[in-house]
C-alpha cells in the first residue's frame, strides 16, 4: 500500500528534477535558449504537481472505502452471530414447550363418522311464574288454557319457577349416501318428560324428553330431501310460531289456533323451482304414524290410529320472498274405533276420519312482523285441535301475533288465538262425567330484550274458556291469567 507524499517531499521532488533540467541549460551561452529551458521546466514541475495531488486524491478516496468495508463486514459478522444466538435460544425455548407437552396426557376429543360436522346448540331457559288458576296439561311453561269449573278460590292461585323448556340439539352434517346424495340429521331434547317421582324433591328434578330426532337425505343438485324419522308434522307452523319467552315447548295458542304435533315416519321435501330467482317454492309430502286416543295403550301403538296400516298424509306447500312466507297445509287420516284387539264396542260410529286445511304466513315489513294461521278441520284432536278433544268433532281457530321492534334491543309483542270445536259434535263426543269444551280464547302481551345471546322479557296471558258443566247440561266460563318474568340464552 502506498504512503501518503508529504507537501515537503513533493517540493524537494520539484526542485531535483528542475536541477537535473537545468544542468544541461549551463553549458549553453545562449541566454534566450535558457530562459526557454527555464520555462518548460517550471511548467513540467506544474504538471508533476499536479499529478501527484490526483494521486493522492484516489488514494484518500480508496482508503475510506476500505474502511467502508471493513466496517460492513464487521456489523455483518455481529449480526449472524446474534441471529445464531437466537436461533439457539429459540431451539431451546420449542425442545422445553415440547417437552411440557410431551408430559400432558392427551385429553379425549368428540369424534364422529368420517366427514361429519357435529354442531351442539340450544338454550337455557327459566321463567318465574304466578297464576290465577290451574290450567290444562299442566301449570308454569305448559299451561295452555284454564281448568273448566275453577271458582274464585284463594288456593286456585300458584306460583312457581319453571325450567323446563331448557332445550339442546345435536345437528350432524356431511354424511355421505351415495355420489350425488348426502345429508345429516338431529337430535333434540328438552325437560318436559314430567317430574321424577311423586316425592317431596321430584319438582326439582325434570325428566328429559325426546323432541325430535331424524335423518336426511338431501341432493343438492335438484333439491330434494327425504327426512325419516321423529320431525314435526307438515300441519305445525314451525316457520311461524308466535314469539315466547315463557311458552316455547308449549306455544302460546297451542291447541287454541296453533295445531300439530311431533311424528315418525317420512318426508319428502322438493324444491320446484330450485336455483331460480325470486319467490322460492317448495312441496312436501308425509307419511306419518297413526295416533288417537285410544282404546288400548297409547304408549304401545294400540290405539285407534295405529290400527291396520293406516298412516296420517299430509302435503304442504310454501312460498318464500324477501321479507314473507306463506303457506298451505292438508291432512287426512282416517281411525278404526274397534281398537287393534278389535273388540271394543262402538256405540256411535266405527270409524272417523281425521281432515283439516290451514293457511297462515309471516310477514316483515320494516320494524314490523306479523304472523298468523288459519285452519279448518274435523276430528283433529290428536294434532292438538278440537281443544284436545278427541271423536268426530269439527273445529275451527287460528291465530294472530303482531310485533314491533323499536330499538336494536327493546321490542313488544301483542297475540290472540281461538279455537271454537262445533257445541253438537263436543255434546255428542263428550265423555261421561267431564265438561265438554266448546271455546277457547287466549290472549298475551309481551315486551322483551334481547342483547347478544341473551332475551329477557315480562309477559301477561289471559285465556276465557266456555265449556259445558259435567252433566252436559249446564253451561260455565272460566278466565285465568298468568304473568312471567323470563330469561333465556342462546348458544
Amino acid at each position: 500500500m502506498m504512503k501518503t507524499i508529504r507537501s515537503g517531499g513533493r517540493k524537494a521532488i520539484a526542485l531535483s528534477v528542475a536541477c537535473a533540467l537545468m544542468l544541461p541549460m549551463a553549458a549553453v551561452p545562449d541566454t534566450a535558449h535558457a530562459q526557454s529551458k527555464s520555462k518548460k521546466a517550471s511548467s513540467r514541475e506544474a504538471e508533476l504537481e499536479s499529478r501527484v495531488n490526483q494521486l493522492e486524491q484516489q488514494l484518500a478516496e480508496l482508503k475510506a472505502m476500505i474502511q467502508e468495508q471493513k466496517a460492513a463486514t464487521t456489523q455483518a459478522t455481529a449480526t449472524a452471530q446474534a441471529a445464531q444466538t437466537q436461533a439457539q435460544q429459540t431451539d431451546d425455548k420449542v425442545a422445553k414447550v415440547e417437552k411440557t407437552v410431551a408430559a400432558v396426557p392427551a385429553k379425549p376429543t368428540f369424534t364422529s363418522a368420517p366427514g361429519v360436522s357435529v354442531a351442539l346448540h340450544g338454550f337455557i331457559n327459566a321463567n318465574a311464574f304466578t297464576q290465577s288458576k290451574g290450567y290444562t296439561f299442566g301449570n308454569g311453561a305448559n299451561a295452555e288454557y284454564p281448568i273448566p269449573g275453577q271458582g274464585g278460590r284463594v288456593n286456585d292461585s300458584l306460583s312457581g319457577v319453571d325450567v323446563r323448556n331448557t332445550r339442546f340439539w345435536l345437528d350432524f352434517t356431511g354424511a355421505k349416501f351415495t355420489e350425488n346424495w348426502g345429508g345429516g340429521g338431529r337430535i333434540e331434547m328438552d325437560f318436559f318428560g314430567g317430574f321424577n317421582g311423586t316425592g317431596p324433591y321430584s319438582q326439582q328434578q325434570p325428566t328429559p324428553r325426546l323432541r325430535q330426532a331424524y335423518m336426511d337425505i338431501t341432493n343438492a343438485n335438484t333439491g330434494t330431501t327425504f327426512r325419516v324419522g321423529q320431525m314435526w308434522d307438515l300441519m305445525f307452523p314451525l316457520d311461524y310460531i308466535p314469539q315466547s319467552l315463557s311458552h316455547i315447548a308449549f306455544p302460546l295458542g297451542y291447541g287454541t289456533g296453533v295445531i300439530g304435533w311431533r311424528y315418525p315416519g317420512v318426508i319428502w321435501m322438493q324444491d320446484l323451482n330450485h336455483g331460480s330467482t325470486g319467490t322460492k317454492w317448495r312441496f312436501d309430502l308425509a307419511v306419518l304414524e297413526g295416533s288417537w286416543n285410544g282404546p288400548g295403550l297409547t304408549t304401545n301403538y294400540l290405539t285407534a290410529g295405529n290400527a291396520g296400516f293406516k298412516p296420517q298424509v299430509e302435503a304442504r306447500i310454501t312460498a318464500k320472498g324477501s321479507n314473507w312466507q306463506a303457506f298451505a297445509a292438508g291432512h287426512y287420516s282416517k281411525m278404526d274405533l274397534h281398537g287393534v284387539d278389535g273388540t271394543v264396542i262402538t256405540p256411535i260410529k266405527s270409524n272417523i276420519k281425521s281432515t283439516a286445511f290451514e293457511v297462515g304466513g309471516m310477514w316483515m315489513p320494516g320494524n314490523f312482523i306479523v304472523k298468523s294461521a288459519l285452519y279448518t278441520g274435523n276430528a283433529i284432536g290428536q294434532i292438538f285441535g278440537d281443544l284436545s278433544q278427541f271423536g268426530d268433532i269439527k273445529d275451527k281457530g287460528g291465530y294472530l301475533q303482531v310485533g314491533y321492534k323499536f330499538t336494536p334491543n327493546w321490542s313488544v309483542y301483542g297475540f290472540a288465538s281461538a279455537s271454537k270445536p262445533d257445541e253438537g259434535d263436543v255434546l255428542r263426543w263428550r265423555a261421561p262425567n267431564t265438561a265438554g269444551l266448546l271455546k277457547n280464547r287466549q290472549q298475551a302481551l309481551s315486551l322483551q330484550y334481547t342483547a347478544g345471546s341473551y332475551d329477557l322479557s315480562v309477559e301477561w296471558i289471559h285465556s276465557n274458556l266456555d265449556s259445558t258443566t259435567t252433566n252436559g247440561l249446564g253451561r260455565q266460563k272460566t278466565s285465568a291469567n298468568e304473568f312471567t318474568l323470563n330469561g333465556n340464552y342462546r348458544f
